[in-house]
């Protein structure tokens, strides 16, 4: 491998735009070097818009390029487990947006290979990246809320709010008569991997509920008007190891955040809430007490956990992934066996929301780790 990561990104609409290839660049260790699309005229808008010399419409023909590092798979949902299984069996490093697969052992499968065959690989986690989710994580590390007690997570997002706003990577054939899951993989996995990171012990067991709010939507790819009974609002709770109590509420239809995610920790010595909405210029807010003042007050975020010129009034998702990229970039160049975020942590992700499913349509708690036959 040269001194500079190469990179292609396969899937080149609007958030490979938004996101995978301005963050990429954002970094002088890594080059894009390949875009793909199925559709030509993507493909050579995000050639022209970002310089990048090679685009291909069949993903295939970067699978066997010496010249290429890592496949970045920025495609619809139902592409991503057979794109990134391509990549690692070709021997290259693989960051896919998330979920890799709906069955939590197909991505265990996946990690496992990349383990196997030494690559690295990384979820589109955006938020995990963000600089102050990473600044809250180093404060609980170095023990700034004591023993963790409760955990709060959000995920809400007003966009869906109006039906007639076209509903992406939905299955317009799914049965209406059973509630399908969308918000809380979709949206939902990114305050489910916070959760796991910042609670630092095993999930236990989980439960929690569904509900389907507006049950007429627009479908993108029909541009009608139809029944979609998806979850587009879920609540939660879970039990981990050690006696941390966690919630997470997942929703496309809650006023005041798009998209928004909050996370809070409370502990025996302190409590710190990140909040990561776009509100008044500022993308990311952190606030903490502690058991001697309990008054929240915000707090700076150290420039080390900015990419290097960075500040919290970038747009958010520029800003966090070019974290994810940096990290990622990090990780690979200098060899050493960190690799967070990874596809292991993707299916751990992954088997909490199909307990979670499992839970609703029990209407029980469920255990983790989940047998053979709950995914």
């Amino acid at each position: 491998m040269s001194d500079k990561l190469r990179v292609a990104v396969v899937g080149s609409g609007r958030w490979a735009q938004r996101a995978h290839i301005p963050g990429w660049q954002r970094d002088p260790r890594a080059e894009v070097v390949a875009v793909a699309d199925t559709d030509e005229a993507t493909v050579n808008e995000a050639g022209e818009r970002f310089g990048v010399p090679k685009r291909v419409t069949d993903y295939r023909e970067l699978l066997d390029d010496p010249g290429i590092d890592v496949i970045d798979v920025a495609t619809a949902n139902r592409a991503h487990f057979e794109i990134s299984a391509a990549a690692l069996d070709a021997g290259k490093h693989v960051l896919c947006e998330k979920p890799v697969h709906h069955d939590y052992r197909q991505t265990r499968a996946l990690s496992e290979l990349a383990r196997a065959k030494g690559l690295k690989t990384k979820l589109g986690f955006t938020f995990r990246y963000a600089p102050a989710i990473q600044y809250a994580k180093h404060l609980i590390d170095t023990g700034f809320v004591g023993q963790p007690y409760v955990f709060n997570g959000y995920e809400q997002n007003s966009q869906w709010i109006d039906p007639a706003t076209p509903m992406r990577q939905v299955d317009p054939h799914a049965d209406p008569a059973v509630i399908a899951t969308s918000s809380i993989e979709g949206y939902g996995a990114p305050i489910i991997d916070i959760m796991h990171w910042w609670a630092g012990t095993d999930l236990q067991s989980v439960v929690g509920t569904m509900r389907n709010f507006v049950p007429e939507r627009m479908v993108r790819d029909t541009g009608l008007m139809q029944r979609l009974n998806i979850d587009d609002g879920d609540m939660w709770i879970a039990e981990f190891d050690g006696g941390l109590l966690a919630s997470v509420q997942s929703s496309y239809v809650t006023v005041g955040n798009f998209p928004g995610i909050e996370a809070r920790i409370y502990g025996s010595e302190g409590a710190i809430i990140v909040r990561l909405v776009e509100e008044f210029g500022i993308c990311q807010t952190i606030r903490t007490a502690t058991r001697h003042e309990v008054e929240f007050v915000e707090r700076e975020i150290p420039q080390d956990f900015f990419p290097e010129g960075g500040h919290s009034r970038e747009d958010w998702d520029f800003l966090f992934y070019s974290n994810l990229c940096a990290d990622f970039t990090t990780e690979i160049l200098s060899g050493s066996p960190q690799n967070q975020g990874d596809f292991g942590q993707g299916a751990l992700v992954q088997e909490t929301i199909n307990a979670f499913e499992r839970s609703f349509r029990t209407r029980a708690w469920v255990s983790l780790p989940l047998t053979e036959d709950a995914a």
